[in-house]
């Protein structure tokens, strides 16, 4: 099953999520390791440009799993004993967590541009800057992504939280349903 049913998410959107949840992980920790390189560093301009290459990748999986999250049907709570707030939060959480990965996103955009200079892509592509910008931009936008970056991890791992308080106290099959494909029925 590739697509998501009223009962499950489909292979898709597992993977997709998955993917994206290591990578945020894992370019996180590569910015938490660039920020302590000098400039003479060996790998300062290495780990930068890998930095900038997964964020522009992972920004346009955002982009397909937003597009792929629209056109598919959104499962239903697995939680029938979920009050209308706690499904509220969760809904409105997912929401944020969207908007914060495509702000943390362009603010990382904004600071690699602040010279005017395209970002190489894996040596695939090149992300043309935009042809303005403003004073200051490099470190506005990277006070701005350093902010974002800590709190999409703050709100990632209450995110993973609310998965396993849903299946050790709850006992239903949230968490199940984002690790595997369930038979529609289920």
């Amino acid at each position: 099953m590739l697509k998501n049913s009223p009962n499950g998410y489909g292979l898709i959107a597992i993977v997709i999520h998955w993917l994206m949840a290591i990578t945020i992980f894992s370019v996180f920790g590569l910015g938490l390791y660039m920020v302590e390189l000098t400039y003479y560093d060996t790998w300062y301009k290495g780990s930068l440009d890998l930095h900038k290459s997964i964020g522009m990748t992972l920004f346009i999986v955002l982009l397909l799993r937003m597009v792929w999250r629209f056109v598919n049907v959104t499962p239903q709570s697995a939680d029938n004993n979920a009050s209308r707030f706690e499904k509220g939060l969760a809904h409105y959480g997912h929401i944020f967590l969207y908007i914060l990965m495509a702000v943390l996103m362009l603010s990382g955009y904004l600071i690699s541009t602040a010279d005017g200079r395209a970002i190489d892509v894996f040596g695939v592509v090149s992300i043309p800057a935009i042809p303005f910008s403003f004073e200051n931009q490099e470190d506005i936008a990277g006070e701005i992504h350093e902010i974002l970056a800590w709190a999409l991890i703050v709100l990632s791992a209450g995110h993973a939280l609310a998965a396993l308080k849903h299946h050790f106290i709850n006992k239903n099959n949230t968490l199940v349903r984002m690790l595997k494909v369930l038979p529609s029925n289920k």
